[in-house]
Order: C-alpha cells, then structure tokens, then sequence
C-alpha cells in the first residue's frame, strides 16, 4: 500500500518529534475519514523494523476500531506480530510485540501482564480524560512504572475536550500536536483534492426549544433534553422534512436526544414507509452488531442512535445525517458530522489524482452527505473545520464563525464574502442568526483564483519568535506583492511541503537549513506566473508556472 504524502508526512511527523530530542507525548491530528488508521499502522510497521526488540500497545475504547487498525496493519504488513486483547472479540492475547487491546479488557486484566510496553497508542485520544482515576490514565500509570521510558501517541480527529480546552493544555496527559490537518485550510485541501466527501446542509422548518433544558458540567442535561425535544408535534414534523429531503438518500444516520425519543422516531419514520432501526448504548451487543450489520446491507434505510455510533462507526455510505440531538460539546459535534465525511468513489477511474477522485465520487452512490441539524447545533459550534474550540471552565465562551444572508436566510460560515445559498453579497456588518437555517457545516472562503506573471523575486529569511525560521519568497507581479514561506526547518507536513517546492526548482536535494537554501539560491530556477488565491484578508500562492504555458491563457491583472 503505497502512503498519501499527507499520510507520510504525518508518519514521519511523529519520529522528528522525538528525534528533535523532545520528550513530551504527541498527538497527530486528522479528520474523519483521511486514513488515520494507515497512519497508524505505517508508524508501528517503521518503529518495529528500525527499532527491533521495540513492544507496541494500542488502546482504543470499541472494539470496532480495534478491529479496523488490526486489519489495517496486516493490510500494510501481513507479517506483523500482532495480538489482539480484547473481550468483546473474544481474544486475550498475550506476549505479542504488538497488542492492540481494549481499554476496559487491559484495565481489568491488569496492564502488568503485558511486561514492558515501549511505545503506547491511543486511538480516539480525545477520550482521554485529565482526571488521575480514569482507565487510561490507571494504564499509563502501571505501564510508566515498569517502563518510565514509556512514550504516548495520540491519534484523534478532535484535539479538545469539553470543559478542558485543547488536550495539549497543562494538567493533560498530551502536550504538544506533532501533526494537525484538521484546521480550515488543510481540510478543505482534502475536499479539494477529493479525499472528502462534502457536507450539504439545508434549511430546517422545524427546531427544537431549549430555552429551558438545564445545563452540567458544560453539556446539555440528558433528562431534560429528552424531555424537551420527544413531543408528538416535534417529532413528526421533523420526520416529515427528513422524508422530504432525503427521498434520493440511501443511508439515513440520524441522532436522538435518548432512547425513548430513538423509539418515537423510529415508529414515527415507519409509519411514513421508511424502513428503519435502532441502536444505543444499553443495547446487547449482539443485537446492536446485527441491527448494523443489516443497516450497512441496506436491509434498513435508516438507523437511529443514542449515546453510540459517534467514533468508531466507518460506515462511507452515509448520505443523510439527521441531528435530532443538541449539544454544547465540539468534539461530539464535529465526530458526528464525520461519520459523513467519507467518500464513496464509483469504479473505472483513476484515484491517484484529484480529477480522476472527483469523477468517482460525482459517478458514484454518493455525491455528498445531507445533513439537517434540528438542534441548533451548527449556529453554536460552528462549522466542521472551523469550531468553536471548548475552553477550561471560566475563561468564557467564543461565538460560532457563522452568519445569516437577509435575502434568503441561508446561514453560511462567516469568512464568506457571497452567500452560498443566493449568491448575495455581503455588506459589511451582518447579524447573526437566531434560528436554525442552513448553517455552514464546512467553513469556506470565496475560491477566486487569478493568474499573474512575475516580474522579480526576492528570498529572505524569516525568523519568529519560538519557531524554526523559513525562507520568505516574495513574488512581485505589477503593483502587487505576494508571498510564501518555505519550512525546511520545521516538522511534519510543513517539511514534506517544503522538500516538494524544492525539488521542483533545483537538480540538487533539498537543504536542511534555512541558511543552506540561501546559499544556493543560484541554483533554483524561478516561475514566469504565480496562480493565486485571492482571499479577503492573506492570498494564497497555489501554483506556479516554470514555462510561461502551464496555465493556459494568462490573465494578468496587473
């Protein structure tokens, strides 16, 4: 299995991270759907062939995942020596180099059994709580005391926690993100190059009143959320608009505020023809797993959940996503959006490029996933890739990157200079909305893209404060001035970017240093045009043309 160069770039985020001398434990970060589990595997492959002798454990807390990340890494490496401890799958495995175990089956076997353990992974790390007396950190804690050489990596697409702020904050068992994709510009890269599948929201008549739901420990009380959303009226007008808009949608995932209220829904959308199940969390398992199973065969049209399903469900097909659940946390939020994020690509084309995936999801089953939020959720934590991130208790609350066009009440993301519903343009001073709408479930900017020639270049070296410095590259085209940083002297994928821009330019491999690179400068050759993203507040370089041909009919605004 040849390796993304955003996979790669992750995989070896995490070896520069320690082999720069640093001894903290690091998080790679990346969303739903980008192949964290590849990651995974291809780290614990490289650690046990470059380090023989090394012992892996690999923590997650369903046995779906532990399931995923094995069958992964005997895809990437059928040889691996690996064991899975696990009760749920019915395997107790010991005295492998590699264990991949469930975080409850390891906590009450004692994590002693397994001897030393030089490298610990834990998968879905945001789960992870602060608090000394969880499993996780009881675990740490036996695994540290024969082994203080002990090294933790976390793996999540979602590096905060509700009431605790970003995991990396002091108190936690993480301190410092090795690798991060999953802010708004590298996510909507993977949408681009069409390694996502889009998020489609649409206009919701009905939405639930939460005036008077009380609030603990930063969440929604589950009792009086049900309470306030499992009415008669409520129910069936919110079904009604997901037969509505989902008519041409295959794979209904849809979350409930409890388990009554999953059953009201479920008679409610039977009643209507929809063939539908449930699952929740005070289920047995075998029922859960067949009722699944069956949903994934499409012997259901839609599956209602309660208090499962938000990590560890990788089901593509997903098309429909019905948010019939509040919430006040963000992790929950964006993990639930990403169970419809994976792409589903048709045969016959050739995925080894951004058109040819593009093509294969526009001729597939699944151009996009729907998503109807009749909890509000979007306009109090923001879009997928741009959330409102949760703070430690105290420090206040940030507000919800959306707004509301006037013309058509579309709710779009609050960078966007045109409403993505109407076209409108923006004035500058817009009200946010008070009312469920069409919230922007993924936060974009205007992609306007112009092309310019280039009259000179100049390089400099750019230093900040507690960072590596860069080289800064200044395009000047006419009037205008754009530039770029090349970060041969960072970590992760600002390197592998780095080295890429490098060998497009120079015979020679690429420098190590900021100060090589500009010792030879006299053997890079430069672009005559630069294709620019043309944002409203930092351009964005997003091509260059060595030729003066690459680009077609030049438009030279200068």
């Amino acid at each position: 299995m040849i390796l993304r160069d955003y996979q790669e770039a992750a995989v070896c985020s995490i070896f520069e991270y320690f082999a720069s001398g640093k001894t903290g434990n690091p998080i790679v970060a990346m969303p739903t759907g980008t192949g964290k589990s590849i990651v995974l595997g291809e780290f614990i492959k490289r650690a046990l062939q470059t380090y023989p002798g090394t012992r892996v454990m690999k923590l997650t807390h369903v046995k779906e995942l532990i399931e995923q990340n094995a069958s992964k890494l005997r895809q990437l490496w059928p040889e691996a020596p690996l064991g899975i401890y696990s009760s749920g799958l019915g395997s107790k495995d010991q005295g492998c180099p590699i264990t991949f175990g469930g975080v409850a089956s390891v906590a009450k076997a004692s994590p002693a059994i397994f001897g030393r353990i030089d490298l610990l992974l834990i998968d879905e790390c945001h789960l992870v709580s602060q608090k000394e007396t969880t499993m996780y950190r009881v675990i740490i804690d036996v695994l540290k005391s024969i082994n203080l050489s002990l090294k933790v990596i976390g793996f999540t697409a979602t590096h905060y926690r509700l009431g605790h702020g970003m995991l990396t904050e002091d108190g936690g068992i993480f301190t410092d993100l090795c690798f991060d994709m999953t802010q708004m510009t590298p996510f909507n890269w993977f949408l681009d190059q069409g390694y996502l599948a889009r998020l489609v929201p649409r206009t919701t008549a009905a939405e639930f009143d939460l005036s008077n739901v009380r609030i603990s420990g930063g969440e929604y009380k589950q009792d009086d959320l049900q309470a306030a959303v499992d009415k008669n009226e409520i129910t069936y007008a919110a079904c009604r608009e997901l037969c509505q808009w989902g008519q041409d949608r295959e794979h209904w995932l849809i979350f409930a505020s409890g388990i009554e209220h999953a059953e009201h829904v479920a008679d409610c959308l039977g009643s209507m023809g929809i063939p539908t199940t449930i699952v929740h969390s005070k289920m047995a398992e075998q029922m859960r797993d067949t009722r699944i199973a069956e949903f994934v065969q499409g012997k259901y049209r839609a599956m209602i959940n309660n208090g499962i399903l938000t990590t560890g469900f990788d089901f593509p097909g997903i098309d429909l996503i019905g948010m019939l659940r509040a919430t006040l946390s963000p992790g929950l939020w964006v993990q639930m959006l990403g169970r419809g994020t994976r792409p589903v690509y048709a045969s016959g084309f050739d995925l080894n490029n951004a058109d040819g995936r593009h093509a294969a999801i526009k001729h597939g089953p699944k151009q996009n996933c729907l998503v109807l939020d009749f909890a509000g959720n979007t306009r109090r934590l923001g879009p997928i890739n741009d959330p409102v991130l949760p703070r430690k208790r105290g420090k206040g609350k940030g507000e919800a990157p959306v707004k509301i066009c006037e013309a058509c009440g579309t709710y779009n993301h609050a960078s966007v200079r045109f409403c993505e519903g109407c076209g409108t343009e923006f004035v500058r001073h817009l009200k946010i909305g008070e009312h469920a709408g069409t919230d922007a479930l993924i936060a974009t900017e205007e992609v306007k893209t112009e092309v310019f020639k280039v009259d000179r270049i100049t390089y400099s070296e750019h230093r900040k404060e507690g960072r590596p410095s860069s080289l800064q590259v200044a395009y000047y085209c006419g009037l205008r001035m754009f530039r770029e940083w090349v970060c041969f002297e960072h970590e992760g994928f600002a390197a592998k970017r780095a080295r890429d821009w490098w060998r497009g330019r120079a015979l020679c491999d690429p420098p190590a240093t900021t100060a090589r690179a500009i010792e030879l400068l006299d053997t890079l050759k430069e672009p005559t045009h630069i294709r620019v993203w043309v944002k409203s507040k930092y351009d964005e370089i997003l091509d260059h043309d060595f030729t003066g041909t690459a680009f077609g009919d030049h438009n030279d605004p200068s």
